[in-house]
């Protein structure tokens, strides 16, 4: 059976409220969420919380789902806004509120950025370790534009910002991955 059709079986059966399908449906995608949770949320039972979460939002917005994108980026989508959600209700180190006034354009080293990039290809696992050492707004900007490809439009929408405060906070994430990344480079050398 192809991976459409069985896609499509298993979306079908979830509409039809079918245990086995949402079961089916929850054990493909559970470590690909999974890791999207853990991305917003440093704490796992909190990721784990909100991967329950949205698993039943999921389940309650099948219907929505018209195979004409990509289902793992739907999903993605939901499970992202769910974390988002999660970090508000729970007002965990709220989102910082910047005015547009308090963007600087920083001065950022385009090589570092091409380091940062290689660094996060290469090296996942340090990768994320770095990114779960940025504050919760700085880490929340930086995977909602670089990972979801949100649009620092759709960011400042999304957490109730300017768009000059979520690109402040993606610079400054980047900055601060770039030194984390550097102290962990040369820790690893000695």
């Amino acid at each position: 059976m192809k991976d459409n059709q069985l896609l499509k079986e298993i979306i079908d059966g979830c509409k039809a409220n079918s245990r086995k399908w949402q079961a089916k449906l929850f054990e493909l995608y559970y470590g690909k969420m999974m890791a999207v949770c853990l991305r917003y949320h440093s704490d796992r039972d909190d990721a784990q919380e909100t991967l329950q979460q949205g698993f039943i939002k999921v389940f309650e917005k099948l219907d929505a789902y018209d195979f004409t994108g990509s289902f793992d980026g739907w999903m993605r989508r939901i499970f992202a806004n769910t974390a988002i959600d999660a970090i508000r209700k729970n007002k965990k180190n709220p989102i910082r509120k910047d005015t547009d006034e308090d963007f600087v354009t920083e001065t950022f080293d385009p090589m570092v950025e091409e380091e940062i990039i290689s660094a996060i290809s290469s090296k996942a696992e340090l990768a994320q370790e770095a990114i779960e050492q940025l504050s919760p707004q700085y880490r929340t900007v930086f995977n909602l534009y670089v990972i979801e490809e949100y649009t620092h439009k759709e960011i400042a929408e999304l957490l109730g910002i300017s768009e000059g405060t979520s690109k402040s906070n993606l610079s400054k994430a980047k900055m601060n991955l770039q030194k984390v990344l550097k102290e962990r480079y040369i820790e690893l050398d000695k």
